[in-house]
């Protein structure tokens, strides 16, 4: 008998974290390592947003609090989905959890049971199959293909669910490839649920406001008014407010959905940071003058690095319509040869030998479920990604 639990064999580690701590382990030991490797926006938090928090700390709330979240931060929640994604909840139909990974692996965990299918659509972010994995249930991954702009078909979507489908898991825009859907193309895949009335959808929408040119973003609840009672709206503000080491991730859905995730969290985490909860009123309530300028530095970076990878030889980058990935394609690098002399098999192969060689870090695409791609986060320095990308042309030319 094993002394780690089944349920943790059923799970891999994160590939974006692993690389990450290379880049990191790597710069440490004196390189001059650029790492494209983590989604975290390179702003700071803004300043009102700090300041509500400084202020927490001096009204001394640091007490426990409600496990679902203070009244205050429930209260901004159902107010901004009522004022940007016109979805009607009431207070006691938000949550509040330590980050948008634990909304989404508590939604999981209260209500996957053995055999329970979730439709997960590929590239997807890393984390969505092991969630389920350790929640006992089963993944169902549907191909969303470059030459469909890494969208899902609503025919592909519908010949994956089956009886034994609980859940259909939707992120756009998308990490890893910043794929979003346009409101006829959500209203098609939703259309598909109406007819499948035990499934549930759960939206990621984390990159809501990151998003670029004419592109207007739509919640599939709120296209479709059939889905209300039978969808999770998840969201945070991790990215929008750069905020990710705050940890406060947010959902609204049907109460009693609410009411079993409350319940997880009991005997789980209990309540998120009181101080965080605090900062993310200010983020919902206050000023979100930040927002343009947070879209208008992010788009440039975006064109930036899709021209440039275009460039290099053998990669083939197709241009996103929100967060801050690429996803592009190193197919035409497969069965090369390294400077090391060692022959580059898969994409992992490919961004470990550009690591090892130019000091670039990025994440193979075969980790999020389809490849042979990379994912390239442009949250950096336009300066430092313009040199990432000349290191990238140089590997690529240096292949044989």
């Amino acid at each position: 008998m094993g002394f780690i639990s089944d349920a943790l064999g059923r799970m891999q580690p994160s590939a974006t974290i692993a690389l990450t701590q290379m880049a990191r382990e790597r710069k440490a030991a004196g390189h001059d390592v650029i790492s494209l490797a983590l989604g975290e926006p390179d702003f700071n938090t803004p300043e009102h947003i700090k300041q509500a928090a400084i202020d927490a700390i001096q009204r001394d709330e640091t007490r426990y609090p409600p496990v679902a979240g203070i009244v205050q931060l429930r209260e901004a929640i159902a107010k901004k989905f009522k004022r940007e994604n016109n979805l009607d909840y009431k207070p006691s139909q938000t949550i509040v959890g330590t980050g948008g990974k634990h909304i989404l692996y508590n939604a999981l965990l209260a209500t996957i049971n053995p055999g329970d299918e979730v439709v997960i659509i590929a590239p997807y972010w890393v984390s969505y199959p092991e969630m389920v994995a350790v929640c006992g249930g089963t993944s169902v991954v549907v191909n969303a293909t470059e030459e469909n702009k890494f969208k899902l078909r609503p025919e592909d979507l519908d010949r994956a669910i089956t009886p034994k489908t609980k859940w259909v898991l939707l992120n756009a825009p998308s990490n890893p490839t910043g794929a979003a859907y346009s409101r006829e193309e959500l209203k098609a895949l939703t259309d598909v649920l109406v007819k499948h009335p035990h499934v549930w959808l759960m939206t990621d929408d984390m990159y809501e406001h990151l998003v670029y040119g004419d592109y207007t973003f739509v919640t599939p609840a709120e296209i479709e008014p059939e889905l209300y009672d039978r969808t999770l709206t998840v969201n945070g503000v991790s990215k929008a407010y750069a905020m990710t080491g705050w940890r406060i991730g947010y959902a609204g859905g049907p109460e009693h959905l609410i009411k079993a995730m409350d319940g997880a969290m009991s005997q789980q985490t209990s309540g998120a940071c009181t101080i965080a909860q605090w900062a993310a009123v200010a983020a919902l309530d206050g000023p979100q003058d930040h927002l343009p300028i947070f879209r208008d530095s992010f788009e440039k970076r975006r064109d930036l690095v899709v021209s440039m990878l275009n460039q290099a030889r053998g990669i083939k980058c197709a241009m996103p319509e929100g967060a801050f990935y690429v996803y592009p394609s190193v197919a035409g690098l497969i069965g090369k040869t390294a400077p090391s002399g060692k022959k580059i098999e898969t994409d992992k192969d490919f961004v470990l030998e550009l690591l090892s060689a130019e000091n670039v870090a990025g994440v193979h695409g075969s980790s999020f479920g389809m490849g042979p791609n990379m994912r390239v986060s442009y949250a950096q320095d336009t300066e430092l990604l313009r040199e990432a990308c000349e290191r990238i042309q140089r590997f690529c030319n240096s292949l044989d």
